[in-house]
Formats: structure tokens, sequence, C-alpha cells
């Protein structure tokens, strides 16, 4: 946005001095003429200084007042009278309304860099800001993102605008992709995380609730969510959760739903998951440093499993 203001500011900068330089010339052609004028009266007036001290020198005073008529008929000189010299006071005008729109783009700066200023050199102050407490406060965070087909497994049918998927058991006709996964039955999302974002899914049947880097493999075992430290995957089972991040598996206690809720404020490197039912209960949260943006990540193991994206 500063650049486009700094263009925006340069575009209108040359158009006035493209003006001010035409000007320029038509005020330089108007004092030519009036010096090529001037200079023309300047040689008459010398011819006729010549002439009148030459008629005073006559002796014979009949001559003199015989020759004095023909020098005296001399035109009037008016080019001299027609010269006006105009300060071009327009251009002061044009002087104050730029001092004037200066000093409210100066204005407007000031207030901008108040308050953006202590974001920019002070981004620790981003850990300490508060974080969502009630359901109502992470659902301002939904982000709505959509699942890539480009990315999904030939055995995953998407739906309802891609925010559904199905484990099927005939490959579908998608087109080879290098991003698409061959091994796991896993899909990325579309867009890429970079602030805060809240989602739920909904799912019948087990299922890997994810984020990843887009890096991550997308073909044999190391493909697994989870495998390597570019992945965190919360693995729910009909009876437990667990959270593997690095091939580290860390068990998981809380109550178990068919809905789980997942909190990821990138600047400050939280991810949360929740189990969502008639209450929302925290089962894990990760504090670290994200490297990239993420891909929020759906794996399903078998057929008929579904998973939804309904936040």
């Amino acid at each position: 946005m500063f650049s486009e203001l700094i263009h925006l500011i340069q575009n209108r900068s040359s158009e006035v001095e493209q003006q001010i330089r035409s000007q320029q010339e038509i005020e330089e052609g108007r004092v030519k003429e009036l010096q090529e004028k001037l200079e023309q009266e300047i040689r008459d007036l010398e011819r006729k200084d010549a002439e009148l001290k030459q008629l005073s020198d006559t002796p014979d005073h009949s001559q003199f007042l015989h020759n004095l008529p023909s020098v005296s008929a001399f035109s009037q000189f008016k080019h001299s009278s027609s010269i006006n010299i105009r300060p071009l006071r327009h251009f002061e005008e044009v002087t104050a309304d730029v001092k004037e729109v200066k000093e409210e783009i100066q204005e407007v700066l000031k207030d901008t860099w108040e308050g953006t200023s202590h974001l920019i050199s002070l981004p620790d102050v981003l850990l300490s800001q508060p974080q969502p407490k009630t359901r109502a406060e992470f659902l301002r965070y939904s982000c709505g993102f959509t699942l890539d087909p480009d990315t999904a497994h030939q055995l995953l049918a998407l739906s309802d605008g891609d925010r559904k998927v199905l484990v099927v058991n005939q490959h579908r006709s998608y087109p080879d992709r290098p991003d698409r996964f061959s091994f796991y039955y896993q899909v990325l999302s579309r867009e890429s995380l970079t602030r805060r974002c809240y989602w739920e899914v909904k799912m019948r049947g087990m299922v890997d609730v994810a984020v990843a880097y887009k890096s991550v493999s997308r073909s044999g075992d190391e493909s697994a969510f989870g495998t390597f430290d570019d992945s965190w995957s919360l693995e729910c089972r009909e009876n437990r959760f667990e959270l593997v991040h690095d091939s580290i598996q860390t068990p998981i206690s809380g109550p178990h739903s068919s809905r789980v809720g997942v909190y990821l404020d990138h600047s400050a490197g939280i991810l949360s998951f929740y189990s969502i039912s008639e209450t929302m209960t925290l089962l894990h949260r990760v504090q670290t440093t994200f490297a990239e943006p993420l891909h929020a990540g759906l794996s399903l193991y078998s057929d008929g499993v579904t998973a939804e994206i309904i936040v």
C-alpha cells in the first residue's frame, strides 16, 4: 500500500512538472518575442539618435528647418509600453495545495505509525496477546478454507464445495499431479494458513486432523502426517486421541467427540486441538515456531470414512 501511494504521488508529480514545463515554454516564447521587439526598438532609436545628431550639426538653418519634419515624423515606439511582467501567482496556489496535501499525508502516516510501530518493532508482543477462550470467540477466526483436489488421494472423493471428503473403493479420475498423495488417504487445504485461524472437523470413522507445511512428502511411508517435523497430526480414534509430530506420539486424555476444533495462531506459534460437544474441551496445545505457512490436512483410513470441514 505504501508502494502504491508513492507511485501515485510520483505520477502526480510528473503530471504537474509537465504542466510547468509547458507553461515555461509558453512564457519563454512570449519573452523571446518581446526581446526581439525591444531589440528592434533599440535599433530604431539608435538610428533616430544618429539622424538627430547629424541634423543638429547642420550649420545651415534653412536646411535644418527643411529636414526637421522628416525626422520628427518617426513612428511612435509602442512595443515597450506593452511589456507586462506577470508574476505567475497561480503557481503559488499550486504550492499551497501541495503543501496542504503533504501535511494531510504526514498526519495520516503519523497515526498509522503510532498504531503499527509497536507490532513491527516488538514482535514478541504477539505472544502475549489474549487468546480466545469461548467458542464464540474462536468462531470469530473461522477461515472457511476448502480442500484441494490436486492433493487428494485417488480414493478420496470431495463434495459440498470441496469441504467434505469420503473414502471410496474406486479410483477417481483425477489428473496426475506432483502434489497428490499417492500412499495414504490424505488431502490438504487449498489455502495456506498464516494468521489466526479456527476450523472444526466433523468425522465418521478413523480420521487424523492435521496441519502441515506444503513441502510435506506425498508418497511412501514417510508421507503420513506427523512422521517428520513438517506436520502435526491429531489421531482421532473411537476411545482415544494421540498427537504425532516428528514420529513422537503423545497420548491425550479428553472426552471423545465426533467433532474436533483446531485453533492456529501462526505468528504466536500456537496450535490447539479441542473436543467439541456441548462444551469445548482443550485436548492439547503446541507452542513452537512455524517456519512456513501451514495447510490444514485430513487423513482417512478405510472405505466409508468421512470428514467434513463445518466451520
